[in-house]
């Protein structure tokens, strides 16, 4: 039976759920979403491709992948250390209640605020002051997850558009093809040179056998032809 490496892109279904109430945060089963109220109809359901060993999923569920067989099912338990961490204290943040008044907003416990692009969740309201915690909402809990490996993925324009998909790239906005070690990335329009530059970098990183990564922008459309002249009007006979 084959066995999962390290550098190995695999296929797996997964779902995560808090250890301790059973709660579900994560699956890649639109039906099990739909059942736990979590659903998003933004979100794109079905099997993901991940490359083991690249961080691509959380560490303990990344490292206790390495030795599993292809076609089974297995069950993870992840401390706290190999999910999301343990809370920090220094990310409990007091944020005066005015500045939320100040953007008509009344802060309640619970509530997600985003706050210079960091997004945290209320924890107390007292008075004037209001408490946010920047931790991971799951920092400090223990997970467990459920997966199912598919199946180990040798294509390299497979692996390409997995890592495309992971750094949130539409692949269905861009085309691929790969060719003797050299993958061609085709962009609906110039993409800024940072971008390209990661890409390069995470494809090279991932797939081993990728030697080159080239950028081109697709060919605008061309203009529609003018009509055609119309044909000459049948010549008309000779009377008899």
């Amino acid at each position: 039976m084959e066995t999962i490496k390290e550098n190995d892109f695999v296929e797996l279904d997964y779902t995560g759920k808090v250890a301790e109430t059973g709660e579900v945060f994560d699956t890649t089963s639109a039906e099990v979403a739909k059942e736990k109220g979590i659903f998003d109809e933004r979100a794109a359901y079905g099997p993901a491709v991940v490359c083991i060993g690249k961080r691509h999923l959380l560490i303990g569920l990344d490292k206790q992948l390495v030795g599993k067989e292809v076609g089974k099912s297995y069950t993870f338990k992840l401390p706290v250390e190999e999910a999301f961490g343990r809370k920090n204290a220094k990310l409990m943040q007091l944020v005066p209640t005015a500045k939320f008044r100040q953007q008509q907003l009344t802060p309640f416990p619970g509530m997600q605020v985003n706050i210079d692009g960091i997004v945290g969740t209320v924890r107390t309201v007292t008075g004037g002051r209001t408490i946010v915690d920047f931790n991971h909402p799951l920092s400090g809990r223990e997970l467990e997850y459920a997966a199912s490996v598919k199946r180990i993925v040798t294509d390299v324009s497979e692996k390409v558009r997995a890592i495309l998909r992971l750094i949130g790239i539409s692949v269905n906005a861009v085309g691929v093809s790969v060719s003797d070690g050299s993958a061609a990335i085709e962009f609906p329009q110039e993409a800024p040179a940072q971008l390209k530059k990661d890409i390069e970098e995470k494809l090279k990183s991932a797939i081993t056998e990728l030697k080159a990564v080239s950028f081109t922008v697709k060919a605008p459309a061309a203009p529609a032809t003018a009509a055609m002249a119309a044909e000459p009007a049948e010549k008309q006979k000779p009377l008899q």
